[in-house]
């Protein structure tokens, strides 16, 4: 069985929406599309470019999907032509409720039953990247069907936009899996592998934290 792995980058304050452009997300108004670029350095990029490396399928919600598919196909012979190749070269799976065109070569519309669709794919791939698509996301954190969790959590607050976690997620624990890196501009890079069971609690006024001898 493979991997899901979802790479987001988000502010301080966990919103993620339409890092990239001001026209990558302009729904509800948002007045601040394009957030990251002011942010991004060459320690960030090779951290990007790492997180990629081994990736055999994407997984896209439909909104990313239309931004990727006007983009990368021609992008090959351009600075990003890294990524361009890799992504236009593996499958491309695609969630939406509606029937879009899906002109990038290569990209399936996944099934109405999105969770069964997911756990297929893991089945078939190494490792399946899902990027941006933050409605999706938080449907596989809903579901508990990632993985993995890489946060690029850059050293600004917005205060309006898209979360990584909505009302209601599902509680979760996380394990660390590598000691957060930074970058020159102040980006804390994590990545989390999904862990066991369900956050405890426990009483910070025990000598133990009232979690008890072998916690």
């Amino acid at each position: 069985m493979g991997r899901i792995q979802i790479e987001l980058f988000t502010t301080l304050d966990l919103v993620a929406q339409a890092p990239g452009g001001p026209e990558e997300d302009p729904s509800a108004g948002f007045p601040f599309g394009g957030w990251q670029a002011p942010l991004i350095d060459e320690t960030t990029g090779a951290q990007i470019g790492a997180a990629y490396e081994g990736t055999d399928a994407l997984l896209l919600g439909r909104r990313t999907y239309d931004i990727f598919a006007g983009y990368w196909p021609h992008q090959e012979d351009g600075p990003d032509g890294g990524f361009a190749t890799l992504f236009n070269s593996i499958p491309k799976y695609v969630a939406s409720r509606g029937t879009p065109d899906l002109p990038w070569a290569g990209s399936t519309q996944l099934g109405p039953d999105l969770p069964a669709a997911v756990r297929e794919i893991r089945e078939r791939h190494e490792h399946v990247a899902v990027v941006g698509s933050v409605d999706l996301v938080q449907t596989l954190l809903r579901e508990k069907l990632f993985d993995r969790l890489d946060l690029w959590v850059h050293p600004i607050v917005l205060g309006v936009g898209k979360k990584v976690f909505e009302d209601g997620a599902v509680p979760t624990n996380l394990t660390l899996l590598e000691a957060p890196a930074t970058s020159p501009k102040g980006t804390v890079f994590l990545q989390y592998g999904i862990g066991e069971g369900t956050p405890r609690t426990g009483d910070m006024t025990k000598p133990d934290r009232g979690l008890g001898e072998d916690a």
